[in-house]
């Protein structure tokens, strides 16, 4: 599990193609990329680690458009026993989205983003979102425009690879995991009332039968 607190940025620095999918030679030390949790399968610590990704892995991401010198965010798993100061972050991307637009605003930046495809409904204003493994606060939310915004300070600006970023790049997104339990319960819920209505008029149509 993460936080979405981005420790340092990383470079690929070599990428290598299989019939099975892609793999990565990082600087860094992570297992947390974009936001996306991989699996590290040799290391030199503290100067490069190296993933490979899956298929199933390059059709949820950005990784199958990556070059070599591109620079990534990394954060490594939460340990027990650190503070937890972002959201929970589980590293399971579910999509990607395209950056609209990018405005100054005082010292801050206001990025705005497509609502993500499929993803909309776990959107809320003031509620919590990972961008390329950024933990962000939803700021606005234009459900005509089917856009969102989030308000970048300084340090997370010039931390993580936001800064590189331009209108009409795709970024990795994560929604709350809670939004989802929530929408699974409630819809089972759903269904077992339901269920339980039909059970009731077929008891009664027995009874009146009888």
């Amino acid at each position: 599990m993460f936080t979405g607190i981005i420790e340092e940025t990383g470079e690929i620095a070599e990428i290598e193609g299989t019939d099975a999918g892609r793999r990565l030679r990082i600087g860094g030390q992570s297992i947390s990329v974009d936001g996306a949790c991989l699996t590290v399968e040799e290391y030199e610590g503290g100067e490069w680690f190296s993933v490979f990704l899956a298929a199933e892995t390059l059709d949820r991401t950005t990784f199958d458009s990556v070059g070599e010198g591109d620079a990534v965010n990394l954060e490594r798993a939460l340990a027990t026993d650190e503070r937890f100061d972002g959201h929970v972050v589980q590293g399971h991307v579910d999509g990607t989205t395209e950056i609209v637009d990018i405005e100054r605003v005082g010292e801050d930046w206001a990025y705005t983003f497509d609502l993500p495809a499929g993803l909309e409904q776990y959107v809320v204003e003031k509620g919590s979102i990972a961008l390329d493994g950024i933990s962000l606060t939803v700021a606005t939310l234009d459900d005509a425009a089917g856009t969102f915004s989030v308000a970048v300070v300084p340090t997370t600006y010039h931390e993580t690879t936001l800064s590189d970023r331009e209108p009409g790049d795709e970024v990795h997104v994560e929604v709350d995991v809670f939004a989802k339990y929530v929408e699974r319960m409630l819809g089972m819920a759903e269904r077992d009332a339901e269920a339980g209505a039909d059970v009731a008029a077929v008891r009664e149509a027995l009874g009146e039968y009888r």
